[in-house]
């Protein structure tokens, strides 16, 4: 969703989230299914085009970062927007070919969830890392209520130990390196969900413990229970609302990885993304947005020309720009991008070529700061469960 909503494709791929919260089951399922608006790379018409990209950007050689106590690339990949949320799925073969590519190349880091499908992202993630389990990390989530009619959050205890072993089982593994929180449940005190995660760590079924779009408050009562390893939250050059609620002063304080979802504005920060461009109601989670309204679409349009022309001087895209931004911003931030395109997968992981200096992000913030950002990230129903 923002991670419930993660993943679409228009431009340049990012994994991205948003909650609905509705009390019929058909409303709440299409909701699940909907789970992240992970986006988009800006597309290369063709594979040969991508592969004259790739030879001009050079070799890629993927970094390592800590997500608390867990090392993985310096970018990872989520997952969702191959299976579900940007149109009907893609076939299995391509999303198995999409995640081993990513592999070849350097990510470790694999962000997947039991609502994205839902289900299948998971079957898929599992399917497609099995040869290559032990070198690998990878990041599921539990919370939200799937098949009972009322939908909704649901973290309690009895729910998490049930939900752990169909995810270890979809997943096809015997433990899962990152188990996020989806949501906060404000009906279930969060002790009693660090305790039920720090239960299956003791178990070995799970590694380490994170939260998506939880509170620096929150994060604080969590983490005295069980070590908090990563905050999955909307981040990019034009979402910044985690630089002003105290989140990544919490996680830089207690040793916590930061993980964006949406790393490229759900695909509008590519550029490719206009007034013009048609979203599906039914499928696509951003035709209800605000910020993807024509109107507020061509009124943030100077936010994409500050990473468009910072880009031409580098040869970059905007969503390179965006992505080499997020990584400049904090040596713990690991950004998710996410795509089931080859063309968009090799735009993404180039951005690690384009290395930031402290001058360089000033010069963007600066440009940034003279701008207002017009909509709000998601809708009401939505940000209902975000902290």
């Amino acid at each position: 969703m923002p991670d419930f909503f993660a993943g679409l494709d228009i431009g340049s791929a990012q994994d991205n989230h948003a909650v609905v919260v509705d009390p019929s089951r058909r409303a709440a399922l299409r909701a699940a299914s909907l789970a992240g608006i992970a986006l988009a790379a800006i597309p290369f018409s063709t594979a040969a085009g991508a592969q004259r990209f790739a030879r001009h950007q050079g070799a890629i050689k993927m970094q390592k970062r800590s997500l608390g106590n867990l090392e993985v690339s310096e970018l990872g990949a989520g997952c969702m927007s191959i299976s579900a949320n940007y149109g009907p799925g893609a076939p299995v073969s391509q999303g198995i070919a999409t995640i081993r590519t990513a592999f070849e190349k350097g990510v470790t880091f694999f962000d997947t969830a039991e609502v994205y499908g839902p289900y299948v992202n998971e079957e898929l993630v599992g399917q497609a890392l099995a040869p290559m389990r032990n070198k690998v990390a990878i990041a599921t989530k539990f919370g939200f209520e799937l098949k009972a009619p009322e939908g909704g959050l649901n973290s309690r205890p009895e729910r998490i130990r049930k939900v752990v072993e169909e995810s270890l089982k979809r997943l096809q593994t015997d433990r899962i390196d990152l188990y996020y929180q989806h949501r906060v449940d404000p009906s279930v005190p969060i002790e009693d969900v660090a305790g039920a995660v720090k239960d299956l760590i003791q178990q070995g079924k799970v590694l380490h413990f994170g939260l998506s779009e939880a509170s620096a408050t929150t994060i604080r009562r969590a983490h005295a229970v069980q070590p908090v390893a990563a905050i999955q939250s909307e981040y990019s050059f034009m979402e910044r609302s985690p630089e002003h609620n105290g989140v990544l002063a919490v996680c830089e304080e207690l040793g916590i990885g930061f993980v964006p979802w949406g790393p490229v504005g759900m695909g509008y920060l590519t550029g490719r993304v206009t007034p013009q461009t048609p979203l599906d109601s039914k499928a696509d989670l951003r035709s209800g947005f605000d910020r993807f309204s024509p109107a507020a679409l061509a009124a943030n349009q100077p936010i994409v020309n500050v990473l468009r022309e910072f880009g031409a001087k580098r040869n970059a895209t905007p969503a390179q720009v965006s992505l080499a931004w997020l990584l400049a911003r904090k040596a713990f931030i690991v950004p998710i991008p996410g795509t089931r395109n080859p063309d968009h997968l090799v735009e993404n992981l180039a951005s690690i070529k384009l290395q930031l200096t402290a001058e360089d992000v000033s010069e963007l913030d600066t440009a940034f700061a003279k701008l207002k950002v017009v909509g709000g990230r998601m809708n009401a129903d939505q940000m209902k469960v975000v902290e």
